[in-house]
């Protein structure tokens, strides 16, 4: 395996590389996979030199804004798998299920105590950064060194400095670029790579076995989430979350759906979307994965890109039409979210908008709302417009909403919310709750689309708008049914 990218590695703090210590720990954190996964490589490549065993800590704590059965049973279900796949590599894994808030605090610095060097994901978005932050500063005074490895998107966050203003630009960034990342890829089966390192010597047995005394271990594939203080009235959904399951839906998408990608998937009702946004977000299935399915299936060479940026949305890639507004999508929006969410202070509040966009809502913020609702009301999805009622009951049935349908979904709140400040907040609410891929770069980027983000001034203003697009319910495509 070729080393990882070092403009996907960043060390949070100043500690050394501890060959003494016992072992070499990777914190799993967003990237819960154990395919094409850049920081489960990375930290197999130290355990490797440092001829040390390797053990991964997956936990889950039962804090987080939204918590909730379905959020834990999503995740538990990709423990679960996590689980079978390190018992199979002969790898240490140890899944800690906090049962009450703070239960699980010093367990990261237990084990941490004896590891050489501690590797974690690098995410941008919700707790993770602040989480990051903080262990990094415990894990320095005890003297052990965090790197987080950044396995987001096919190009590294950190392959540029700014946050970007336009998709557009962004795409010509990704165009002038991608050919220097796209031959640096995670293997597909790391784990094929750790069944040589040595295991757990005696002494650190004991160890290990203290720590589970005190933070008890838990089987994530017969956990309860019915004991735990998290929401119980946003229930889990009929899918199942994981790796496996990510997987199927790729197959599923690629054979069922990919063929009328470009054409359909804006019809809510050809239900031509590829369903694997939430996938992505829990980190079940890479970016890096669906690129390397998209380019078999067009039987793609990097030859057949275009010799110099264009900034077009089609033709740079040399793909069919499917593989053009896939890559748009998985790369340009979604990478572009994640742009942001490292580059924009406080991305998610209405001071981070384009100034623009502020201005207009500011000056429109007084006007009257004829059709102005509540957030229960809208949470409950008993608006008068069914369509809007549709998307919501979607999203809470199933935890999602068709990816086109989803803007109108916003577009109509900030219509009726009190404010463009309320709107934000409930589109972040309505959205963080119920949604499996809420607290996203990616779902964060598109409510702030709604606001403005990534968008230009439209004619003619508007009341409530100002100069924000605006979009209706009322559109070829779009019948009761979504």
């Amino acid at each position: 395996m070729p080393p990882i990218p070092l403009q996907r590695i960043v060390a949070l703090n100043d500690a050394l590389v501890a060959p003494s210590r016992d072992m070499v720990l990777y914190w799993q954190t967003a990237a819960r996979r154990t395919r094409y996964n850049f920081a489960l490589e990375h930290a197999i490549a130290h355990a490797r030199t440092l001829d040390k065993p390797l053990v991964v800590l997956g936990a889950l704590r039962v804090d987080y804004p939204w918590a909730s059965d379905r959020l834990h049973s999503f995740a538990l279900d990709g423990l679960a798998d996590n689980a079978a796949a390190y018992a199979a590599a002969k790898v240490r894994h140890y899944c800690y299920v906090e049962s009450a808030s703070g239960k699980g605090r010093g367990l990261l610095e237990a084990l941490a105590r004896h590891a050489c060097v501690v590797v974690t994901d690098d995410y941008p978005e919700f707790f993770l950064p602040r989480m990051a932050r903080a262990a990094a500063d415990k894990l320095a005074a005890l003297g052990v060194r965090l790197e987080a490895v950044d396995g987001n998107g096919l190009i590294p966050m950190r392959a540029t400095d700014k946050a970007h203003v336009y998709a557009h630009q962004f795409r010509r960034h990704v165009q002038r670029v991608a050919h220097d990342h796209l031959s640096n890829t995670p293997a597909p089966a790391p784990l094929r790579g750790a069944r040589a390192l040595p295991q757990p010597a005696a002494e650190l047995d004991r160890a290990l076995a203290a720590i589970e005394r005190r933070w008890p271990a838990a089987d994530p594939a017969a956990f309860d989430v019915a004991s735990l203080p998290v929401d119980h009235d946003v229930p889990a959904v009929a899918q199942r979350g994981g790796e496996r399951a990510a997987r199927a839906a790729l197959r599923s998408f690629m054979e069922r759906r990919y063929d009328r990608y470009a054409t359909d998937r804006n019809d809510v009702n050809a239900g031509a979307t590829s369903r694997l946004s939430p996938f992505l977000h829990w980190g079940f299935v890479s970016a890096h994965e669906l690129f390397a399915k998209i380019a078999e299936r067009e039987r793609w060479t990097p030859e057949r890109t275009a010799s110099r940026p264009t900034g077009k949305r089609e033709g740079w890639w040399g793909m069919s039409v499917n593989g053009e507004a896939f890559l748009e999508q998985l790369i340009t929006w979604r990478e572009l979210g994640f742009n942001g969410a490292l580059f924009i202070p406080d991305h998610d509040s209405f001071d981070s908008l384009p100034p623009w966009a502020r201005v207009t809502l500011s000056l429109h913020d007084a006007d009257a709302r004829p059709n102005a609702t509540t957030l229960d009301v809208l949470e409950r999805g008993e608006s008068y417009d069914e369509v809007w009622n549709e998307a919501q009951r979607q999203l809470r049935v199933e935890g999602r909403i068709e990816n086109y349908l989803r803007m109108l979904w916003g577009k109509k709140i900030l219509e009726w919310a009190p404010g463009p400040r309320d709107a934000l907040a409930w589109m972040l609410h309505l959205n963080n709750k119920w949604a499996l891929d809420g607290r996203d770069p990616n779902s964060t980027s598109g409510i702030a689309w709604v606001m403005g983000r990534y968008d230009r001034p439209w004619g003619p203003e508007r009341a409530i708008f100002g100069k924000v697009r605006y979009m209706t319910t009322r559109k070829k495509g779009l019948g009761a049914r979504c």
